[in-house]
């Protein structure tokens, strides 16, 4: 690899890439690919001019003394890319279980980012039901503290919501006025049927009671190197009855975990259980 800080403001070469690599993937088990150096290097810069640090060498070393850094060099590296009933297709099925159901229903979106995906499975409870009261506990999760916020704000642009039909953006979206012009807020009553949570799904200690009927895991386990995947996969099942969902992103397949899931539909899959 090339110094990609090279005539930039910053010197920034495979050393400092490595070491970089190393700690994000002992913090939250994500691995980094080789060709994503120019994305480091632009996100971490930010880091660098904010705390008015000269180079990435220094950067590290205050990382290493500074525990309260750690948070934001994991919400600077974090992908967060989503966007409303993404993946279409999964949520019919997620109707289709609600009206099935027979007891309370727990939803865990454990990827939640800025809140487009739990307030998707908001959406579609609410419109199963008919109402914003329903046996349904939804927990929302994710390892990065700023887009947990910006979820927990619920604060979106008019673009953003194009995609929803006119029936869902009436009931569901406040539009801004004034100041606040081209801009939307989801409404009180869909906001408190989520309950957003920090979880990083690389630690021992999740917080989380079991049973979990459904789980939205997904395009997360793709950070993840496959023994990581295996074993936070094998965790998740053990929150889950027999007659759970586990739902995964559209890059994200498990041929090697039948023991653990078997597949359903696309990407839609049930825990195998022992003995059943």
């Amino acid at each position: 690899m090339a110094t990609i800080g090279e005539g930039k403001e910053f010197t920034f070469g495979r050393a400092e890439f490595d070491k970089i690599r190393k700690i994000l993937y002992q913090k939250t088990g994500i691995q980094l690919a080789e060709s994503k150096d120019s994305m480091v290097y632009s996100r971490l810069a930010r880091r660098l001019r904010a705390l008015k640090i000269a180079t990435f060498a220094e950067y590290l070393l205050f990382l290493k003394r500074t525990p309260e850094e750690e948070q934001s060099f994991i919400n600077a590296l974090t992908t967060n890319l989503t966007s409303f009933f993404r993946e279409h297709h999964h949520f019919p099925i997620l109707s289709d279980f609600l009206l099935r159901a027979s007891a309370p229903v727990k939803i865990w979106c454990a990827a939640s980012s800025s809140g487009e995906e739990p307030y998707s499975i908001a959406m579609t409870v609410a419109e199963t039901f008919g109402r914003f009261d329903p046996p349904v506990e939804i927990i929302a999760s994710d390892v990065d503290s700023t887009v947990l916020q910006k979820a927990q704000a619920g604060i979106y642009t008019l673009e953003n919501i194009q995609g929803l039909s006119h029936e869902q953006r009436k009931r569901f979206f406040h539009r801004g006025v004034g100041s606040n012009a081209g801009k939307v807020r989801v409404v009180p009553e869909l906001k408190k049927m989520v309950e957003f949570r920090q979880i990083n799904l690389t630690h021992q200690q999740w917080g989380l009671r079991a049973p979990i009927d459904i789980i939205f895991c997904r395009n997360v386990m793709i950070y993840f190197d496959k023994p990581t995947q295996i074993r936070i996969l094998a965790r998740m099942v053990e929150l889950m009855p027999q007659s759970g969902l586990y739902i995964a992103g559209h890059s994200e397949t498990f041929g090697t975990a039948g023991h653990i899931v078997k597949p359903i539909g696309k990407t839609v899959y049930k825990p195998v259980k022992e003995g059943k």
